[in-house]
């Protein structure tokens, strides 16, 4: 079996890479032996001749996951996607707009309308990107809600011996590759890292910044934090990092969705919307703290709350993952189902998988 994956071409955005590489896997282990060919997102909006044909010699077009509902993409070629042939499934995907940006035009929707209505199969990972695509007019039931793929993004073992150490170890990060509000929040987000990195090293923690971008560094040189370990692997290495520490500190959507995913308890310092969706799908609203609000203060408090109650939120990520791989088996099911209901394709054999 051929699949042709479209999804965010970023090798540099741990989270873009890291939804993909979970998607090929989730994808390679329902259909065994069945061959992946990557496109870039820039296809849709963009499409040649070569690869549109390259596109219809598969036999199941995938696209996303992650934010690929977002105007950097957009418009998609609407004549583009009515060429493509094979059955298309958007697995997972978001919608995006930061904070101060602009909505999509018309134009830009109408061409997000044409790809769900073409699609036979479409998922989204948050509520906001559900209420998104009704309010284009994407009919209800045909979105489904799974989650975000990266969450079940495998682990892969990295030697680091600071990381084995005992005592509290904390993880960092920030959000510095692209968005253009940083620099108005900047002395509320640097003041607030800088006052819970001095308390909590008072008390013996050791600090780590989680590296997701390499745009950070730039930021980072304004960080005056001492002795702080800097985490920048590959995205299932850096997946196995966030496993071994005992809460993150996250900007960057899927620090704290690999986070998550890796079972250790986490902060959102929410910029976007969809930070604010993330922490209410996995039913822990509290876990975001909007940029507009943030302060030394209270994000020291909210850490302290979680760290007191790692045991319990440990417990609770466990129980939410758990139900959202049962979202996703539903939906590989639909997808198996489709692939079975296509004239002339032999599709052997499926079977199922479990992150």
């Amino acid at each position: 079996m051929k699949i042709a994956h479209i999804h965010v071409w970023d090798k540099k955005n741990k989270g873009d890479h890291g939804i993909v590489l979970s998607v090929h896997d989730i994808l390679k282990n329902a259909f065994p032996g069945c061959t992946i060919f990557d496109f870039p997102l820039e296809t849709l909006k963009s499409p040649t001749e070569k690869s549109i044909k390259r596109i219809n010699r598969t036999d199941m077009v995938v696209i996303g996951g992650g934010g690929i509902l977002y105007r950097y993409f957009t418009p998609y070629n609407i004549t583009g996607i009515k060429k493509i042939t094979p059955p298309i499934v958007i697995f997972g995907v978001g919608y995006i707009r930061e904070t101060g940006s602009k909505a999509m035009n018309s134009m830009e929707k109408k061409s997000v309308f044409a790809l769900m209505r073409r699609a036979r199969l479409v998922s989204v990972r948050d509520y906001y990107t559900k209420q998104f695509l009704q309010k284009i007019g994407v009919p209800t039931k045909k979105i489904g809600l799974i989650g975000d793929p990266a969450v079940f993004l495998e682990k892969k073992e990295v030697r680091n011996p600071l990381l084995e150490k005992p005592g509290m170890k904390i993880g960092l990060n920030l959000n510095y590759s692209g968005w253009l509000g940083f620099g108005k929040y900047e002395h509320a987000i640097l003041s607030s890292y800088e006052n819970l990195a001095k308390r909590l090293q008072k008390n013996g923690g050791r600090i780590f910044y989680a590296m997701h971008h390499p745009d950070e560094r730039k930021i980072l040189k304004k960080l005056r934090i001492r002795d702080m370990e800097i985490l920048d692997y590959g995205a299932k290495e850096q997946m196995y990092a966030y496993s071994k520490l005992d809460i993150v500190i996250g900007m960057m959507l899927h620090s704290v969705v690999m986070s998550f995913g890796a079972g250790t308890p986490e902060v959102n310092v929410g910029y976007d919307i969809r930070n604010k969706n993330f922490a209410k799908f996995i039913h822990c609203p509290e876990l975001v703290i909007g940029t507009e609000n943030l302060t030394p203060d209270l994000l020291f408090s909210r850490v302290r709350h979680v760290i007191k109650h790692k045991n319990e939120y440990q417990k609770k990520f466990q129980k939410r993952k758990n139900s959202i791989w049962k979202l996703h088996e539903n939906y590989i099911k639909k997808i198996k189902d489709e692939i079975r209901n296509q004239k002339g394709l032999h599709t052997g054999q499926v079977r199922n998988y479990r992150a």
